[in-house]
């Protein structure tokens, strides 16, 4: 058996984010619409290193993947990256394994590409600056996805760790499609106040800027929690926005952002008024007025994952990228 094997660097060649930004609400859509099964992630818990490890299949009528992927919290001592990941690639058709990809750069294009879709479907059209709230590599698809879709021309960047915000600013800013203009703050409250669109992507267990501070008609990405007692935005946001998911089952049971508000009686379950992909198929209206304050959470389904794994598959056999080996 012959597979087709993609580093995290040829990944990176192969996938460019306007591509990955239309793939996934093409994704996203087809979720919505039942057009594929995605179940729910199943999860492992290594209590002992703080972590989890999680399993993430899909099938559509042309892709079959699935994903492996950890988020070990103690890493950072170890001077390793906080999620290890690898898809593999099947045929849809009889099973056979077809590819053998690093997860990780999948896993943060992917989560940068449904950032933009969200932000080009529901961020103002004349949205112009953006705060960025982590520092990770999360954060980098983040900042580049958004501004794909949008003309950025000012971004702030806040970390708890100055130091990783300005290694972020110093290798992002400049960057096309991403402005020379890349400040790092001392605080979240200076970051979001004169933001248009708001992105976290951090693994914070708490609220990690004030919702009473965020402007009329801000856009917020919230893609950093993906547990019930994790959250990165707080109710005063959640409960004055326009909510939108990637998964409503998903969220239900893995989001704290939403989860911690519903439980405490700040909103009700139908607070989310709906799936991305059901406004890009135009099923539901998203943004109504330039004053209204948006939201869009994404906990990540692997429908995300097949469709740009298949991306990147596709374009490394354009470009030659990658080795087959034999198993």
């Amino acid at each position: 058996m012959k597979i087709l094997v993609l580093t995290a660097a040829e990944v990176r060649q192969a996938i460019r984010m306007k591509i990955a930004i239309d793939v996934m609400k093409t994704a996203f859509r087809d979720f919505s619409m039942d057009n594929s099964q995605a179940p729910l992630r199943s999860k492992i818990s290594a209590d002992k290193s703080n972590g989890t490890v999680l399993l993430m299949p899909a099938i559509t009528d042309s892709d079959l993947a699935i994903k492996i992927v950890s988020v070990f919290d103690n890493n950072h001592h170890l001077a390793l990256p906080l999620i290890h990941a690898m898809i593999i690639v099947l045929d849809v058709s009889t099973g056979k394994p077809l590819a053998l990809l690093e997860g990780g750069s999948i896993t943060a294009i992917r989560t940068g590409a449904a950032s933009g879709a969200a932000t080009d479907v529901l961020a103002r059209n004349d949205a112009k600056s953006v705060a960025i709230i982590g520092s990770g590599v999360q954060a980098r698809t983040q900042l580049e996805a958004v501004c794909t879709v949008r003309k950025i021309e000012k971004a702030w960047v806040y970390s708890p760790n100055t130091e990783h915000a300005e290694i972020f600013a110093s290798e992002m800013s400049g960057r096309e499609p991403i402005p020379d203009d890349l400040c790092v703050v001392t605080s979240s409250m200076e970051a979001i106040q004169d933001a248009d669109i708001i992105c976290t992507a951090t693994t914070s267990n708490t609220p990690v800027f004030d919702g009473n501070y965020i402007k009329k008609g801000t856009h917020v990405n919230a893609i950093g929690s993906f547990t019930p007692k994790m959250q990165e935005v707080d109710p005063v946001t959640i409960s004055k926005s326009l909510v939108v998911v990637d998964s409503r089952k998903s969220v239900l049971e893995e989001a704290g952002d939403l989860i911690i508000p519903i439980e405490a009686n700040i909103v009700k379950k139908d607070h989310i008024h709906a799936e991305l992909g059901a406004i890009i198929s135009n099923t539901l209206l998203g943004r109504t007025n330039r004053n209204q304050i948006t939201y869009f959470k994404s906990c990540g389904v692997a429908v995300q994952d097949v469709a740009a794994a298949q991306l990147a598959v596709q374009e490394a056999k354009r470009l030659g990228l990658g080795t087959v080996i034999s198993l």
